[in-house]
């Protein structure tokens, strides 16, 4: 039976929540002569919190709460003009240009050529897909899989598509929550590649050593020589 081995893509392929932030700073000061900035953000959070399961992920998921954050947080009174403001806001997200992380490129190249590559990502099926193609990586990739969640029961559907056990799956990604505990509690392996932002609703605590199937590391370019350990221990 084949390995396979997983990619997340925002914020371990491509930036994105410095994307997101620099929206929300200008979302801050369109909302500051209503309420602070602690307040305009705890309230936001928990808008987004409250609309995870109707919404999902992904810059329009955040548009929608954004605006109605903003209703809230002026008692209706937000104008017409300021809500056209934020749904430019997020349509320039959606055509902002896809900018690669540092390393990449050459880490895919050295992988695609002798593993089974796969990205697995959650979020906007039309934005995930533009960014995939724009970002010039779609051809190392076996298959994309847009999932609307990344929990256990999705990533078992996943490796039952691709005929793949857990134990023989590596996954690779920026959110330990997301990418590496659901695809550990399977009995397959993950790396973490930590981005230096962090939505708060992704946020999870680091897990204890998992017997050489939890590998932490500092950059994407140490993957290569990750998955290489990892295959041989299992030979």
């Amino acid at each position: 039976m084949s390995y396979l081995i997983g990619f997340d893509a925002d914020d371990t392929l491509w930036h994105n929540e410095t994307i997101f932030a620099r929206v929300h700073e200008r979302y801050r000061a369109l909302l500051a002569s209503h309420h602070d900035a602690a307040t305009v953000d705890r309230t936001l959070l928990a808008t987004e919190r409250r609309n995870l399961e109707l919404y999902g992920y992904g810059v329009k998921a955040y548009t929608l709460s954004a605006i109605e954050t903003a209703i809230e947080l002026t008692s209706g009174k937000i104008s017409a003009a300021e809500i056209r403001q934020l749904i430019q806001l997020g349509q320039e997200m959606l055509a902002h240009p896809v900018e690669l992380l540092d390393g990449v490129t050459e880490t895919l190249a050295s992988l695609a050529g002798n593993h089974r590559l796969i990205v697995i990502t959650k979020g906007d099926l039309r934005d995930q897909e533009r960014k995939l193609e724009k970002s010039g990586l779609k051809s190392h990739f076996h298959a994309v899989e847009v999932v609307s969640e990344k929990d256990e029961g999705t990533y078992a559907a996943v490796l039952r598509r691709h005929g793949v056990a857990p134990e023989r799956f590596l996954m690779v990604g920026n959110s330990v929550k997301s990418d590496i505990l659901p695809v550990l509690a399977l009995g397959g392996a993950g790396v973490h590649v930590p981005y230096h932002l962090q939505w708060e609703l992704d946020h999870a605590e680091a897990p204890p050593a998992a017997a050489g199937r939890f590998f932490p590391v500092e950059h994407i370019r140490a993957v290569p020589s990750i998955v290489t350990q990892w295959m041989a221990a299992r030979r």
